[in-house]
């Protein structure tokens, strides 16, 4: 059953890098936001290849690893591959299905066009995006 667009908007606001985004921003996120299943086993993310997808996961769970060591368990309400939002660079981590999964995907190009149009949603993802690696960089 696909998702009603109020049901992508809530989904979206959820995320901490769009919960500054106003209910207009998130409309047009959802807009760009397509609803996929996948299999058990499919790979979501392949380590060190580059990224142009980013997934928030309805529900379902996923196995993050690097260097083939476990880091995470993921699930419903979870995200990830925000970096391929903002950088063409290589993905972190491998991240593949450890059951079926349902999931948001915004791609790149969708996002830097939405970007263009309503360049507010860059400064807050931007700003999100900083305050999370400064507060990395701490730990």
């Amino acid at each position: 059953m696909a998702l009603r667009r109020d049901a992508k908007i809530e989904l979206l606001e959820r995320v901490p890098l769009f919960a500054a985004c106003t209910k207009g921003e998130l409309r047009r996120l959802a807009s760009i936001a397509d609803e996929l299943t996948l299999r058990e086993g499919t790979i979501l993310t392949r380590e060190g290849r580059i990224g142009h997808e980013f997934f928030v996961l309805i529900d379902g769970a996923v196995r993050v690893s690097k260097g083939g060591r476990k880091l995470a368990e993921l699930g419903g309400g979870d995200w990830l591959g925000e970096i391929a939002l903002l950088t063409k660079g290589p993905r972190t981590a491998t991240v593949a299905a450890t059951t079926p999964v349902t999931t948001l995907v915004i791609v790149d190009r969708d996002f830097q066009r939405v970007v263009k149009e309503m360049p507010s949603i860059a400064l807050k993802v931007l700003t999100c995006v900083a305050t999370r690696l400064t507060r990395d960089a701490k730990s």
